[in-house]
C-alpha cells in the first residue's frame, strides 16, 4: 500500500480541485440525504423522563442533603480552623513549602472577600470526589478482572472524556432540574474516568513476583486482592484520586452556570456577564488557587513513600492538637471566627482602570495584530486563498497571473521532493497546496471526507479508518458537517500554534531550570483557571470574534504541549545521554539527535492532549461569536434542546476520538521502534 499512497493523495487533490472548480452537486452534501437525529433524541429523552423522571427528582433531593450538610459545616467552622486543617494537610503531604503556599492561597481568598463562596465550592468537591473515586474504583476493578467489561468500559470512558462538558449538563438538567445536584452529578460523571484508568493501570502493573509470593502464602482470592494487589497498586491509584479531584473541581465551576449556587463559579459567571474584568479575574484566581492547593496536597499524598516519614510518626496527633487549640482560641478572638470586613481589600477598580488604559492607548497596535492574524492567517485557512486574497484584505486581487505563480510555488518543492525520491512528500505538498487554495470550509464534502478517512488509515490502519468513516458519516447524515468543518478549522489553527509554541517552551524549560520554575505556576493557573475567565482578558482587549476565540483556545491548550515536552526531555535514560556525551556530541546535537527523537512519544502525547483541550474549549469560544459545533451545544443548552446539544456533542467527540487514536498510533509506533512498552489505558 505504501507505493499506492502517493497516487491516492494526488487523486484526492485532483478530485477536490475538480469539484471545487465545477461547483457540481457533490461539492455540497445533498440536503435530501440528511437524516437529523435531533427529533428522535428529544422524543427518546422525553419518554425516558416521563418514566423515570420522578425517580431522578427524588435522587436529586437526596443528593442535596450531603452537599447542604458540607456547606453548613464549612460555613459554621471558624475560618482559622478550616485554614489550619488545610495548612497542616499541606505540611503532612509535602512539607513546609506546600504549607506556606496553602496558607497564602487561603489568605488570598479571605482578604479578597470570597471566603464564603470558596467554602461552598469546596463543599461540593468534598462530596463529589469520594463519589467519583468510589465509582471509578468499582469500574476499574471490573475492567481489570473482565476483558469483556474492559472492552465496554474503555470506549465509554473515551466518550465521557471527549464529549464537551456542556453536553453533560443537558441530560442532567433535564433529569434533575436546577440546583446544587447538577454540579454534583456532573462532577461525578466527568471526574470518575481518570480513576478508572489509573485503577486498571495500577492493578495491571503489579509485578508478577508479588502476586506469586501472595499465592504461595496461601491467600484466598479476596485476600490476594485486598492485601496484595491493592497495596501494591496504591500509588498509581492515588494519582487517579489526584486527577479525579482536579476534574471534579473544574466541572463544579462549569455546572455553576445552571446550578445557581452561591459559590465561586457563580461569582465568576455573574461578574463576567457584567464585563467586570477585575472582579471576574480575582474570583477566577480563587478557583485556580483552590485547584492548585488540592492538586499539590493530593499529589503529595499520592507520591509519599511509606519508608520515609520526614514529618514524624506523631504528626497526625500533633496536628489534631493544633486544630483543637485554634478552635478554642477562635471562641475568644472574634477575628479568628469570621474574617473582619475591615481586612478585605478589593483591587478590582484599579485593575479595570489599567485595562481601560491599555485598550485606549494601544488601540492601533491591538487592531493591527488582530487584523494581520485574521486576514493573513486565519481567513486563508478558513475560506482559502481563492477567496481570502482581495484588495480589501491583502491589498490586491488574485489575478490569473498570480494564480499561476501560486501553482509554480507549490510545484517547485513538490518536484524537488520527487527528484529526491520522496514521492509521498511530493504528493502531500500538492495536497496542501490544493487545500490552501480552496480553504477548509469551501472544500467539497466528498474529497475532505476521503482525505480524513485515508489519513486515519495511513496513521493507524484499517480499524481506525472504518471507525473514522462511520463517525464522519454520522456528521454528514446528522446535518452537522458544516459546523464540524468550522470547528476543525478553528481548533486546527489553535492546536498548530499552541503545539508549536508549547513544544518550544517545553524544550527551553527542559534546558533551563529557571525557565521551568517561572512557567510552572503560569501553566498551573492556565490549567486550573475556569474556562470563562480565560476569555475575559482577550474579550476586553480584542472584543468578540474568531481571533479572540483563537487566543483563548491557544491559552488553554498550550499547557499539555509544554508539560509533556519538558517531562519527556527530562526523563530520558541516563545511560543513553552519557553515551552521547562520551562520543563528543555538542549540546545542540545532544538535543536534536538524541533527546528529541527519544522524547517523541511523550511529545506526541502532548499533541494528543493539546487537541483534546482545544476541542473542549470550543464550546466556551462560542460565547464570543464563533460558529461550529460549540455554538450548537450552547444553543441546545440555552433552549433545553437535548437533541441539538447532544448531536453536536457527539460530533465533537467523534473529532476528538479520531485525533486521539491517530496521535496514539504515532506515539505507539515510535515507542515500538525504541523498544519501549506502550499501554493504551
Amino acid at each position: 500500500m505504501t507505493r499506492a499512497q502517493p497516487l491516492i493523495w494526488l487523486g484526492l487533490s485532483a478530485l477536490a480541485l475538480a469539484l471545487f472548480l465545477s461547483a457540481g452537486p457533490l461539492a455540497k452534501f445533498p440536503d435530501s440525504w440528511v437524516l437529523s437525529p435531533t427529533d428522535s433524541m428529544n422524543d427518546a429523552m422525553n419518554g425516558f423522563v416521563a418514566v423515570v423522571g420522578p425517580l431522578f427528582k427524588a435522587l436529586g433531593w437526596l443528593l442535596e442533603w450531603p452537599v447542604a450538610a458540607a456547606q453548613m459545616l464549612l460555613q459554621a467552622l471558624p475560618w482559622a480552623v478550616t485554614a489550619s486543617i488545610l495548612i497542616l494537610l499541606g505540611y503532612i503531604a509535602s512539607g513546609w513549602k506546600l504549607a506556606v503556599f496553602t496558607a497564602l492561597s487561603l489568605f488570598y481568598m479571605a482578604v479578597i472577600g470570597y471566603w464564603s463562596e470558596s467554602m461552598n465550592t469546596l463543599a461540593i468537591v468534598l462530596i463529589s470526589v469520594p463519589m467519583a473515586v468510589g465509582t471509578g474504583f468499582g469500574f476499574g476493578v471490573l475492567g481489570f478482572y473482565s476483558d469483556r467489561a474492559r472492552k465496554i468500559i474503555m470506549p465509554m470512558l473515551d466518550l465521557l472524556q471527549t464529549i464537551p462538558a456542556f453536553a453533560y449538563l443537558l441530560p442532567i438538567l433535564i433529569l434533575f432540574g436546577f440546583g446544587t445536584t447538577v454540579g454534583l452529578v456532573a462532577s461525578v460523571m466527568y471526574a470518575f474516568p481518570p480513576m478508572v484508568r489509573n485503577t486498571i493501570l495500577g492493578l495491571r502493573a503489579v509485578p508478577e513476583e508479588i502476586i506469586e509470593a501472595g499465592m504461595m502464602s496461601g491467600t484466598t482470592p479476596r485476600q490476594l486482592f485486598w492485601k496484595v494487589r491493592l497495596p501494591a497498586a496504591q500509588r498509581q491509584m492515588l494519582l487517579g484520586v489526584n486527577q479525579t479531584t482536579m476534574a471534579a473541581l473544574s466541572m463544579v465551576i462549569i455546572a455553576s452556570i445552571i446550578g445557581g449556587t452561591n459559590d465561586i463559579g457563580w461569582e465568576v459567571l455573574q461578574t463576567m456577564r457584567k464585563a467586570q474584568f477585575g472582579e471576574s479575574l480575582l474570583a477566577g484566581f480563587v478557583i485556580a488557587l483552590i485547584a492548585m492547593a488540592l492538586d499539590r496536597i493530593s499529589h503529595g499524598f499520592a507520591t509519599k513513600t511509606r519508608e520515609i516519614e520526614p514529618t514524624g510518626p506523631n504528626i497526625w496527633k500533633v496536628s489534631a492538637l493544633i486544630v483543637a487549640a485554634v478552635a478554642i482560641l477562635s471562641l475568644v478572638v472574634p477575628g479568628l471566627r469570621v474574617w473582619p470586613e475591615t481586612w478585605i481589600w478589593n483591587p478590582a477598580p484599579a485593575m479595570n482602570d489599567a485595562l481601560e488604559y491599555v485598550v485606549i492607548n494601544y488601540r492601533e497596535w491591538i487592531e493591527a495584530i488582530k487584523n494581520s492574524a485574521f486576514f493573513f492567517v486565519m481567513l486563508p485557512i478558513k475560506i482559502g486563498l481563492s477567496n481570502a486574497v482581495s484588495p480589501f484584505t491583502w491589498g490586491f486581487a488574485l489575478t490569473p497571473i498570480l494564480k499561476a505563480v501560486y501553482a509554480v510555488i507549490i510545484a517547485v518543492p513538490a518536484l524537488w521532493a520527487l527528484r529526491k525520491g520522496h514521492v509521498t512528500a511530493a504528493s502531500l505538498i500538492v495536497l496542501w497546496g490544493v487545500v490552501s487554495y480552496i480553504g477548509l470550509t469551501n472544500m467539497p464534502w466528498l474529497p475532505l471526507y476521503l482525505i480524513l478517512v485515508f489519513s486515519a488509515y495511513v496513521t493507524s490502519g484499517r480499524g481506525l479508518a472504518i471507525g473514522a468513516a462511520l463517525g464522519l458519516g454520522f456528521l454528514l447524515i446528522a446535518g452537522v458537517w458544516p459546523e464540524s468543518v468550522l470547528s476543525l478549522y478553528l481548533c486546527g489553527v489553535a492546536v498548530m500554534v499552541a503545539f508549536t509554541l508549547g513544544t518550544l517552551l517545553g524544550i527551553w524549560a527542559s534546558e533551563n531550570q529557571t525557565v521551568s520554575y517561572i512557567i510552572r505556576p503560569i501553566m498551573d493557573t492556565l490549567q486550573t483557571m475556569p474556562l470563562f475567565v480565560i476569555l475575559i482578558p482577550f474579550v476586553m482587549v480584542f472584543k468578540i470574534g474568531e481571533f479572540t476565540a483563537l487566543l483563548a483556545i491557544i491559552a488553554y491548550s498550550i499547557v499539555p504541549a509544554i508539560r509533556y515536552t519538558e517531562h519527556g526531555l527530562r526523563n530520558l535514560p541516563d545511560a543513553v545521554l552519557e553515551a552521547a556525551q562520551t562520543v563528543g556530541c555538542s549540546r545542540w546535537q545532544l538535543l536534536t539527535k538524541v533527546k528529541l527523537p527519544l522524547a517523541l512519544p511523550a511529545i506526541m502525547l502532548g499533541l494528543n492532549q493539546t487537541i483534546i483541550y482545544g476541542i473542549g474549549m470550543l464550546v466556551i469560544a462560542a460565547l464570543v461569536g464563533t460558529n461550529g459545533l460549540g455554538q450548537q451545544i450552547y444553543i441546545g443548552l440555552g433552549d433545553g434542546d437535548f437533541g441539538v446539544g447532544m448531536t453536536a456533542g457527539i460530533g465533537m467527540a467523534v473529532l476528538a476520538m479520531i485525533a486521539d487514536r491517530m496521535t496514539q498510533a504515532v506515539s505507539r509506533r515510535r515507542q515500538e521502534q525504541l523498544g519501549l512498552r506502550f499501554d493504551g489505558v
